[in-house]
């Protein structure tokens, strides 16, 4: 009988270790997460997304909580006196924000403007901002000192081959410049690459970087991509090479220069003839995207004898379904000698 009743006591211990154990490790389970460990510092250079790891919430992590707290609150007053002087670089955020799909980046990134607040990996202009209605004055400051921020030129020699403008039936809004296949192209400004995509019916291989000043620079055509969405870039850095793909009749670098989406003629930032800067400030204004007025003007196609849709769409960059919208018919729709057919 003893010895029975020590055998119970026994087995009702380990059942109820066992319970206690499970229970505990479901209240672990409850608490774990999933997360992205982010390597990051004041440099952006050294923002990195390293393996996902799993880990359970303890009172270190309650700690650091009331740590990262206590920063925003720096942070908000550091931001709040930053506002008072427009040229002054804010580089004191360093928490990694997930901006995209499995893409983590500085939020300085897009915290520095406000409408960089937008993070887009497959539109060219997502801030939907009408360069007409533009009424502001702003000066955006091209060289910093300190932290020191610098230029380049995307090219070793810029030779311009077709300039920003009208360009027979289709605004251009970009310089093309001469180039051979595989040459190197670079950065213009430090930036963060924002977008690394393939245009068949336009810019082929081609690369947006964000930069620290507010501009965003594109660069088109390229044979080869070396870099992607993410990538924080110095100036002067090889970002891809040279090439004839997209829409291209040859080997050249579209070049083009952005501000809230909006194109501005690169040659008011460079001086292509001595390879420098036109002014260590780049002044924008209503004037800036006048251009538009005229960029938007409706224009039309006149069939002629043995045009086709596809062929109208090759001749124009525009896709056949975007001529069908315009003009109201169908891709089965007979084209008619005369007819005239809206390309903008």
């Amino acid at each position: 009988m003893r010895r029975s009743v020590i055998v119970g006591f026994f087995l009702f211990l380990c059942i109820s270790s066992e319970s206690f154990g499970q229970e505990n490790n479901r209240r672990k389970d409850f608490f774990r997460f999933r997360n992205k460990k982010i390597e990051s510092s004041f440099d952006p250079d050294t923002v990195n997304v390293v393996e996902e790891d799993w880990f359970a919430l303890d009172e270190s992590y309650l700690d650091s909580l009331a740590w990262e707290e206590e920063q925003v609150l720096v942070e908000q007053q550091m931001m709040t006196a930053a506002k008072e002087d427009s040229n002054q670089l804010v580089l004191f955020y360093n928490t990694p924000v997930e901006v995209s799909e499995q893409l983590y980046i500085d939020s300085v990134w897009v915290t520095i403007r406000e409408y960089y607040s937008l993070w887009s990996a497959n539109k060219i202009n997502p801030y939907e901002l009408d360069g007409e209605k533009f009424a502001d004055t702003v000066r955006l400051p091209l060289v910093y000192k300190n932290p020191e921020l610098d230029w380049c030129m995307p090219l070793e020699k810029m030779e311009v081959t077709s300039p920003f403008g009208l360009r027979r039936w289709k605004w251009h809004y970009g310089d093309d410049l001469r180039l051979n296949v595989g040459d190197s192209v670079r950065s213009a400004f430090d930036g963060i690459v924002r977008l690394a995509r393939y245009d068949r019916y336009g810019y082929g291989h081609y690369i947006l970087v964000r930069h620290y000043n507010g501009l965003e620079t594109l660069y088109g055509h390229l044979s080869k991509r070396l870099v992607e969405p993410g990538d924080i870039l110095k100036a002067g850095d090889v970002l891809g090479l040279g090439g004839s793909t997209g829409r291209s009749t040859g080997p050249h670098l579209h070049f083009e220069a952005r501000y809230q989406g909006n194109a501005i003629t690169p040659s008011e930032i460079f001086d292509f003839e001595s390879l420098s800067l036109r002014s260590e400030e780049l002044e924008i204004n209503a004037s800036t995207f006048s251009y538009l007025t005229e960029a938007r003007k409706i224009r039309f196609h006149r069939v002629r004898s043995g045009d086709t849709l596809s062929g109208i769409s090759y001749r124009y960059g525009i896709s056949i379904s975007k001529i069908c919208r315009l003009n109201g018919i169908s891709r089965n729709s007979i084209l008619r000698i005369g007819q005239r057919l809206r390309i903008t």
